[in-house]
């Protein structure tokens, strides 16, 4: 088995998730007594979160470098960046570890690729909706993405900084995102991605009749099946 390297921390309920899902998955393919070999690297999100609102994604990249470094120096054998906002910087990282970065965008457009799904919407972040970087990998597998408009933008944004990111799960603002994901289905989308790892707390396959895409739960079993490999 090897050893999965985990920057976690943005934020630490997400981060839960993923050593879970990673734990879990491990435990129901091999049995017996077994977890998963992993490191974890949890940032103090406070300041990530000031880089982020002031768009400093150089000196994200910087820090992340710093500490992907660090998990191979100790053994990591992949490195998961434990939110979809911070591949923003992804392709930096890649180029500055010998070790592999497994990134959440590849891993989440290969399973709508093989879903046959050509047309599916994105939420997220402002930054993940209204940047490039998660759209580009998407098409790469000749999907095209809609996002939601300016309103909704801003909507999801707030809910996911101020709720999700906390903890904090209202049923009203779980209705909003159901009336947002139907706006979306009305303008052709046929399966919806969750491009946030907190979303995944509020939002589940059962609340709908078309595919959503759990960024975090993609993420993390592609993490198992490198382990194993």
């Amino acid at each position: 088995m090897k050893t999965i390297g985990l920057i976690g921390g943005t934020t630490w309920h997400s981060s839960a998730e993923y050593y879970k899902i990673i734990n879990q998955q491990i435990h129901n393919k091999l049995g017996k007594n077994h977890s998963a070999k992993c490191i974890l690297y949890s940032l103090d999100f406070e300041k990530i979160y000031r880089f982020m609102a002031e768009e400093k994604w150089d000196k994200i990249a910087k820090k992340l470098i710093k500490i992907s470094r660090t998990l191979e120096a100790s053994g990591a054998e992949c490195i998961l960046i434990c939110t979809n906002t911070l591949h923003i910087v992804a392709d930096i990282i890649e180029e500055s570890i010998v070790i592999p970065l497994i990134n959440i965008c590849l891993c989440t457009a290969n399973k709508i690729s093989q879903d046959g799904i050509n047309k599916i919407a994105l939420l997220g972040t402002k930054f993940t909706m209204e940047q490039d970087f998660f759209k580009e990998k998407i098409a790469t597998k000749g999907i095209l993405t809609i996002t939601p408009d300016k309103k909704e933008r801003e909507f999801i944004n707030d809910a996911i900084f101020n709720e999700l990111g906390h903890g904090i799960i209202k049923e009203k603002t779980k209705i909003a995102f159901k009336e947002i994901i139907e706006n979306l289905k009305a303008k052709g989308a046929k399966g919806i991605v969750l491009g946030c790892t907190e979303i995944p707390l509020l939002i589940k396959q059962s609340d709908f009749d078309i595919p959503i895409y759990d960024t975090t739960s993609i993420h993390a079993n592609s993490a198992v099946d490198f382990a194993l490999l």
